[in-house]
């Protein structure tokens, strides 16, 4: 096997082929996996590379699967003897980000809105402060000026300020847009990742991917946590993620609750500090806000050469509109019995409203490809392992 070295100008080829030369990144994509797939010194970091190391070929559709697979860890690029300033500029995690901004792009529907993946962290801006001023404005016109400054007490205190039918139905329209969008792309993904029907019901396969998603298991590198945000060792980035994650759930969880609770029982917010969603929504917010002022943290101090800048700028416009939605859904809580709720409740809608907006837009989508990726590498490992 021939080891390539990059062409003059590969050392930023990826930077440069970000959705504008996808060609020239699968080209780089099929260089750097046959470089490792010889040498294999990284082969017991994540599921990256047992997987490579089942081909002999790079296909577009398999570097798609090998970059929607990778947890950006680092482990392999600081462990690399082929990095930069070596000749073959070997950088496997700046190449899979690239590689996952495009598929993220190329999978989108509809392709006319594929765009706001381009300059994220400005759409995301644009659009949830759009959302503020349009309710803002609702509001105004259809309930009036008082109602952002009155003092709004008991049962049904929320739907005062914002009637109940303005709160439950665009959002439930926007949700359901949303899972049609991430499910769609998830389709296209699995389909041309040689998926077949019959693979996507493998129960087996899904509780695998399942425990691995869950658990972050290729979060760990070799063992010792992710070089991250410097060569150093840390499972810093894991636990900040894994409060992220049970953050959004128990939130999520406290929200369906609430549902429960005024669609069959009749109770409408707000509810007592001691009741279930106030509970778990306040638990599930204190895990988010320390969750993503950790993860921004590292971010800010993490090392730039193996960050991929459209995948960076993702990760920090969702994970400070996840910050501003937690910290905004706190003020609505401590404030709700004063003058300064109405006010508060409408900023909290736009952040809301903007997250769940952009969500099939932005690093939201790593959820529904990433985890295809973990079953799609249960099936393969489970074909290894009985062969």
């Amino acid at each position: 096997m021939i080891l390539k070295k990059p062409s003059a100008n590969s050392a930023s080829l990826c930077e440069e082929s970000s959705g504008e030369n996808p060609e020239a990144l699968i080209q780089e994509g099929e260089r750097q996996m046959t470089i490792c797939n010889a040498c294999r010194y990284c082969e017991g970091y994540c599921a990256v590379f047992p997987a490579m190391e089942q081909r002999r070929v790079f296909t577009k559709a398999d570097l798609v699967y090998l970059a929607n697979l990778c947890f950006d860890c680092r482990d392999c690029y600081y462990a690399c003897q082929y990095a930069p300033p070596h000749e073959f500029a070997m950088n496997v995690p700046k190449l899979m980000s690239e590689l996952r901004a495009d598929t993220y792009r190329e999978y989108s529907w509809p392709a006319l809105l594929s765009g706001l993946f381009k300059r994220n962290g400005l759409a995301v801006s644009l659009i949830s402060f759009g959302a503020l001023i349009t309710i803002s404005l609702l509001v105004l016109v259809f309930v009036g000026r008082e109602a952002l400054f009155a003092i709004h007490v008991g049962e049904g205190a929320f739907y005062r300020v914002v009637p109940y039918i303005a709160m439950t139905l665009p959002s439930l329209v926007i949700v359901v847009y949303g899972i049609v969008v991430l499910l769609a792309g998830a389709r296209r993904f699995w389909r041309e990742t040689q998926g077949t029907l019959s693979e996507v019901v493998d129960l087996g396969a899904l509780w695998r991917a399942t425990k691995d998603a869950f658990g972050l298991s290729y979060m760990k590198g070799g063992g010792a946590g992710c070089n991250y945000p410097d060569a150093a060792f840390s499972n810093s980035r894991r636990w900040f993620h894994h409060l992220v994650f049970y953050g959004f759930l128990l939130d999520f969880a406290a929200t369906s609750i609430a549902a429960f609770y005024d669609h069959f029982l009749g109770w409408q917010a707000p509810y007592p500090f001691f009741s279930w969603p106030v509970a778990l929504g306040t638990v599930g917010g204190i895990g988010l806000l320390i969750g993503t002022s950790g993860m921004l943290y590292l971010k800010w101090r993490s090392d730039r050469d193996p960050a991929a800048q459209p995948m960076l700028n993702m990760d920090v416009a969702f994970l400070a509109l996840l910050w501003l939605t937690s910290m905004t859904g706190f003020f609505v809580l401590i404030w709700r019995e004063t003058a300064a709720m109405g006010t508060l409740l409408v900023i909290h809608l736009g952040m809301v409203a903007g997250l769940f907006i952009t969500m099939p837009y932005g690093k939201f989508a790593h959820v529904v490809y990433r985890y295809a990726a973990l079953v799609r590498y249960a099936i393969e490992q489970r074909r290894v392992e009985s062969s």
